[in-house]
């Protein structure tokens, strides 16, 4: 019995086997559960990101303020007014931070007319993350600089001062007042001579003055006191400077602009109109309180000029800023050491204007108006100098001219009794003198000689002939291309130009704006807000920069 019992235990254990094995294939062959692997796996890698972003974002933020607490730090420290130990600086903004463990190290220079600092900082970070992937440790370091250099600065201030800022008189005052108050700024903190500042008026002209216009080369010169202006024509406008070795016309004193009688009677002489201490309507004003004054520091003497200048006459921007860059260009050196020599600028400003390239100096044109271009004139040459056809008596001041009239020896006629005589008319025996054309401008309006001298003489139509052989215009648009022409050639070597539109019309403000480095520096204001723009421009000219 026993011996039978054991076979069909065997057989019964190896169907058993034989429905395991089934059971295997059928797992083996089943896909029911692989989503749960992927889903691990993809869990893992979110999981790893999310913790690299972390570590990420804890990086950044501890180098975003190791960052700005360098660059604040080392601004500060490099101000030259700063009376603070430069490196004490760095470290209490680090302290204040709660970063003064991270800054490395702080290096100081300084000289005559700078003071640089740089410093760095680091710090270590533990990750809390990325050692999953094998980086234990996260260096963070940065670093920055700073340098305030006091730049050898050469400014040249251009106002108008035309007698349109008179004739609303709160428009000179506050003139004087703004620019006086930018001399201050500019100049106050200067102690090593550093900083030039040229004052170039202009109205219808610039008046350069004695000194500086004597170191130029003149034409068709006349004596006329304090009359020191130069006519430029439109090719000077083209290059930077003025040459000096070139003769220039020295611009005629004359009135082309008061009236004079166009009737059929004689009207008595009449001179070019004067209105203490101007000559109103004189293109070139003879007044030595509003002459151009070049490269000048002293605050005092600078707004004792700014004080005395006399608003009047016509506006010809282009010329005043032909002027101004010509104080600027380096081809104006040789004038300069003149000028120092004469004792007219301080002998510390020899050499100037520097060479545009130079690393440390910078070029500023301040160029102010409140109007617009007035189409300028200037004598012809013919009328510029010379003997006139023109007579006075020395008795009594009649005046005789002189045409050539065929078939008949009555050649000079007198305007006040409208008769032709044989010679010039004399009540004395002292006898008469011949005028030259500089005596005839100086003494009578330009209208009255052409009115009463050729119009009356010979007949109406001379009166316009002779105005146009006097005198020239040039058209406004003309002028404004001049002007254009000078401001780029001034931006295109790097000089700064602010522009200042005072209570300017239109157009006034379109060549003004067109004239400035860009929109931000330009100031379109009025009232006492030209003492904002100025003050503006002024906080400009001396400031910090990162240089790293």
């Amino acid at each position: 019995m026993k011996c039978q019992s054991k076979p069909k235990r065997v057989g019964t254990l190896v169907r058993h086997m034989k429905g395991r094995k089934i059971d295997i294939g059928f797992f083996a062959k089943s896909e029911d559960g692989s989503l749960l692997i992927l889903s691990l796996m993809l869990f893992l890698l979110m999981a790893m990101m999310g913790g690299l972003a972390v570590d990420l974002m804890r990086f950044e933020q501890r180098r975003t303020d190791m960052q700005q607490t360098l660059d604040r730090s080392v601004l500060a420290a490099a101000s030259i007014s700063q009376e603070l130990d430069p490196e004490d600086v760095v470290n209490d903004y680090f302290a204040k931070a709660g970063l003064s463990d991270n800054l490395d190290w702080v290096n100081v220079s300084s000289g005559l007319n700078f003071r640089a600092v740089t410093a760095a900082a680091s710090s270590t970070l533990s990750p809390f993350f990325m050692n999953m992937i094998g980086i234990d440790d996260i260096e963070v370091g940065t670093g920055s600089g700073a340098e305030q250099r006091i730049t050898n600065v050469e400014v040249s201030m251009v106002l108008d001062i035309s007698g349109s800022m008179q004739n609303t008189p709160s428009r000179i005052i506050n003139l004087k007042a703004a620019a006086k108050e930018f001399v201050d700024t500019v100049l106050s903190s200067d102690e090593e001579d550093r900083i030039s500042i040229s004052l170039v008026p202009y109205n219808g002209q610039v008046n350069l003055g004695p000194n500086l216009f004597s170191k130029y080369t003149q034409s068709y010169t006349h004596n006329f006191p304090n009359s020191y202006c130069m006519d430029l024509p439109t090719s000077t406008f083209n290059t930077e400077s003025v040459p000096r070795n070139s003769a220039r016309p020295q611009a005629g004193f004359f009135d082309s602009y008061s009236s004079a009688s166009t009737s059929s009677s004689y009207q008595s002489p009449q001179s070019p109109y004067y209105v203490s201490p101007n000559y109103v309507n004189v293109w070139c004003q003879p007044n030595l309180n509003n002459i151009v004054r070049p490269l000048q520091n002293n605050i005092g003497l600078l707004q004792g000029y700014i004080e005395g200048l006399s608003a009047v006459g016509a506006t010809s921007i282009d010329l005043g800023m032909k002027w101004g860059l010509n104080l600027l260009s380096p081809d104006t050196a040789s004038v300069v050491s003149g000028l120092v020599s004469d004792g007219i600028v301080p002998s510390q400003f020899n050499g100037r204007p520097f060479d545009y390239t130079r690393p440390d100096s910078m070029k500023v044109i301040v160029l102010m108006t409140d109007g617009e271009h007035f189409a300028a004139e200037e004598l012809n040459d013919a009328y510029r100098t010379g003997n006139s056809p023109i007579y006075r008596s020395k008795g009594d001041g009649r005046v005789s001219i002189y045409h050539n009239r065929s078939g008949t020896n009555y050649d000079y006629y007198r305007p006040d009794n409208n008769s032709w005589n044989l010679a010039p008319y004399s009540n004395t025996s002292a006898g008469y003198e011949r005028l030259t054309w500089p005596d005839v401008w100086a003494s009578y309006r330009m209208k009255w000689v052409a009115w009463q001298l050729y119009a009356r003489p010979l007949g109406s139509s001379q009166y316009n002939t002779m105005m146009n052989a006097f005198r020239s215009q040039t058209p406004t648009n003309e002028m404004d291309n001049r002007l254009q022409d000078v401001c780029n050639l001034a931006k295109n070597k790097g000089v700064i130009v602010y522009g200042i539109a005072f209570e300017a019309p239109y157009d006034g403000q379109t060549q003004i704006r067109n004239c400035a480095t860009s929109t931000s520096h330009y100031f379109d204001v009025s009232g006492v807000d030209i003492s904002t723009a100025f003050r503006s421009i002024a906080n400009n000219i001396s400031q910090l920069k990162l240089t790293q």
